[in-house]
């Protein structure tokens, strides 16, 4: 079944609402004013009958889409459809009729004497229009697909430049030590493999508690190239832990305080990292190393920008040069992009 075809949101129909009763409330205010009828009583009858036509629209196309369209076969789909579409026009029509008969509202001769025909031409009418409206909504279906699965692909293309980024400098380290001292090489490919293991998942979103879990590993890992030298100084509010964040976000920013600022001569580079739990989700990351020198994003850090632009509609700033300060702006992030 190709649910993109029978996907109809709640938007949809309240533009088919307002179109078909304003269409409807139109014709019927010339076709009274040719007849010389009060315009307010078709203006009324007009109203009434897109209303009706609506309503049994949505009972009959809701119905149709969820349980009978998928049990058959697709070439019956435009005939089912076709049926459908003429009795929402057709009932709607008779619907009118008797209501419209119950009060003093003015009625065309055409509908009083002829009312079946009548139904039957509005019912054809409201065919054509609802075949139209399939045209429109698979086409929007289709666009918002298309870009759903580009935007997936673009994150997919993004994280494969972000793994290889610290797997280059993890083997570098471990070559270091290598023949320096074999018992810590050891403890760097165990580091190494849990690291790997706990962010090679498919999700592109993770929670901050997976996230500061990872960014420990990170740390733990450099300490070992860079003698213990390396402090991570973590503050979060409990509640945030749950929230929803791109993999190797902090991660990524650690990383590029370690590349940029730390000092091999400093025994006591810290790193630090507060996160404030509101509406937004504010992280902050800095540290006491160098001075920022060039505020232009690198790769890494353009990439990371995309990806909260993508998942959380969030924004990565410099917040500070001195000290380096890093702040992300996340809203709530979504990992299905039809937001």
């Amino acid at each position: 079944m190709n649910k993109l075809e029978l996907r109809i949101t709640v938007r949809d129909w309240l533009s088919v609402l307002l179109i078909g009763v304003l269409f409807s409330g139109f014709l019927s205010i010339l076709g009274y004013y040719i007849l010389n009828l009060s315009m307010i009583h078709g203006l009324l009858f007009g109203i009434t009958l897109g209303f009706f036509i609506t309503l049994y629209s949505l009972i009959f196309i809701s119905a149709m889409n969820q349980y009978l369209l998928p049990r058959v076969g697709k070439g019956w789909w435009n005939a089912i459809a076709a049926l459908f579409s003429f009795l929402s026009g057709f009932l709607g029509t008779l619907c009118t009729y008797a209501v419209v008969e119950t009060t003093s509202l003015s009625v065309i001769d055409l509908f009083r004497l002829h009312p079946l025909q009548s139904a039957s031409i509005i019912g054809i009418l409201t065919y054509l229009m609802g075949a139209l409206m399939y045209r429109f909504v698979k086409a929007r279906n289709e666009k918002e697909h298309i870009n759903s699965l580009f935007i997936q692909s673009r994150i997919a293309s993004l994280e494969t430049q972000l793994n290889p980024h610290f797997l280059y400098n993890a083997l570098n380290s471990l070559a270091e030590l290598i023949h320096q001292d074999p018992n810590k090489a050891e403890e760097a490919v165990l580091k190494i493999s849990t690291f790997l293991r706990n962010t090679m998942g498919e999700k592109p979103l993770i929670s901050l508690k997976d996230e500061l879990r990872n960014v420990r590993d990170y740390i733990d890992l450099e300490n070992i190239r860079f003698g213990g030298a390396i402090t991570p100084l973590i503050e979060h509010d409990e509640t945030a832990l749950h929230r929803l964040i791109p993999k190797f976000s902090i991660q990524l920013l650690c990383e590029n305080a370690i590349k940029h600022g730390f000092n091999t001569a400093s025994s006591n580079f810290q790193i630090h990292i507060s996160v404030i739990n509101t509406e937004k989700l504010i992280i902050r990351v800095s540290n006491n190393g160098r001075p920022i020198q060039n505020t232009a994003f690198g790769i890494g850090l353009s990439n990371l920008q995309e990806r909260f632009s993508h998942l959380c509609n969030g924004k990565l700033t410099i917040e500070s040069l001195d000290p380096p300060t890093y702040t992300l702006e996340l809203k709530v992030c979504h990992e299905n992009f039809d937001r």
